[in-house]
């Protein structure tokens, strides 16, 4: 599958950026009402643009930690490539005025937990295979 070569989590990091440097939208654009959802209750559910980027990019994470789950070199480069996007976000955070909000630093964790996750998925399953191995070999 094509999308199994790069960090899913590209993809929001993208779309903020587009936002915050292309289209020079206010900076207060990511907390504006993007549509509202009328709910059985009675209340009115307000979604903003922040909130649908952050569930988009939830999602994108579910699927970055079930890519972990394998094995192989291409497993090494997700991972590689993850850290280096975290890498730069975290760069961008810290030196580049638009992102410097909290809609970046939830993206920002978000990207972190791949990392983290990926890592850990990774080393865990190759410990069960060393004991899989270990366990035929006596």
């Amino acid at each position: 599958m094509f999308f199994l070569g790069f960090p899913l989590l590209l993809i929001p990091f993208v779309i903020y950026n587009i936002v915050a440097f292309i289209f020079r939208l206010p900076d207060d654009i990511w907390t504006t009402q993007a549509t509202t959802v009328h709910m059985m209750s009675g209340q009115d559910w307000v979604l903003t643009w922040e909130d649908l980027l952050l569930a988009f990019s939830i999602f994108l994470l579910w699927i970055e930690i079930i890519k972990s789950t394998r094995m192989g070199m291409r497993s090494i480069m997700d991972h590689i490539l993850a850290m280096a996007l975290f890498v730069a976000m975290l760069v961008e955070f810290l030196l580049v005025r638009q992102a410097g909000t909290s809609t970046f630093f939830l993206l920002m964790i978000i990207a972190l937990v791949d990392v983290l996750a990926g890592f850990i998925v990774s080393i865990r399953s190759s410990q069960r295979r060393l004991e899989i191995e270990t366990d035929r070999a006596a």
